[in-house]
């Protein structure tokens, strides 16, 4: 079996009385996309919050690249490789679609002295313009890189987030609810493209459109009350009676 990307082993975390993170155990293959669902309070945000570096477990471990990166802070995580898109939009608005997409590039090289995004699109070394224009051509915002970035769509912004993380070179992704506010259209789309993005970085995708995660997802992995109740396949978990009754309903 393939040595996964990314792995987590017995994460734990809590918050006063309540254990939002329990004992979990997960890895990320290459060349794969695994889901993680579960209800909402399942405590899927903690995890990838300790995944990405942004919050410190209580016991467990993380591992990226081959390498222990528990205590490696945000930053240092993304200059590995590991790529992160955001439920709640971390974009600029007041900046350009090109600056911001800059922005990212620029993070890539370890460094954010001397903002481009600051300065205007002009300013920003060649080699950074081109790889954040590859990068807004490869989610299909290459027209838009001048616009304001508030003036853009919810899932234009959404795409926006992508080609901030394309811009990294990632080894892996973390998506966090890329489809969220899209309509059928929109998810649709961002259903193609992730479903192309699998063979050039690994994918571990939290996600509550259902449509999207059965037609993307290689493994799922069930959160619940912070502890993974399942792990398997589309089918296995489909199958598995106590996801239906904690989650998925009994028509999944």
């Amino acid at each position: 079996m393939t040595d996964p990307i990314l792995a987590t082993k017995g994460l734990s975390k809590s918050f006063g009385a309540v254990r939002a993170c329990d004992d979990v155990s997960l890895d990320l293959r290459p060349g794969e996309i695994h889901a993680v669902i579960g209800p909402n309070g399942a405590g899927k945000s903690t995890l990838i919050a300790q995944i990405c570096g942004a919050l410190k477990p209580d016991a467990g471990h993380v591992s990226f690249a081959g390498r222990d990166v528990t205590h490696l802070p945000t930053r240092a995580r993304a200059r590995l490789g590991l790529a992160r898109t955001f439920q709640v939009s971390a974009l600029a608005m007041e900046d350009t679609v090109l600056q911001n997409a800059t922005l990212g590039a620029l993070g890539a090289k370890g460094s954010r002295a001397g903002l481009p995004a600051l300065l205007g699109d002009a300013l920003a070394p060649g080699h950074l313009r081109d790889t954040a224009m590859a990068a807004l051509d490869r989610v299909g915002l290459a027209d838009h890189a001048a616009s304001v970035t508030s003036a853009l769509s919810h899932g234009q912004r959404r795409q926006l987030e992508v080609a901030v993380a394309l811009t990294l070179r990632p080894r892996a992704f973390i998506m966090d609810e890329p489809m969220a506010g899209m309509g059928t259209e929109g998810s649709q789309r961002m259903t193609a493209f992730l479903d192309g993005l699998r063979d050039e970085a690994p994918i571990l995708l939290v996600e509550h459109d259902m449509d999207a995660v059965f037609a993307l997802a290689d493994r799922l992995s069930v959160l619940v009350y912070g502890r993974i109740i399942a792990t398997g396949s589309v089918d296995e978990i489909r199958a598995n009676a106590e996801v239906r009754k904690a989650y998925l309903g009994e028509d999944a």
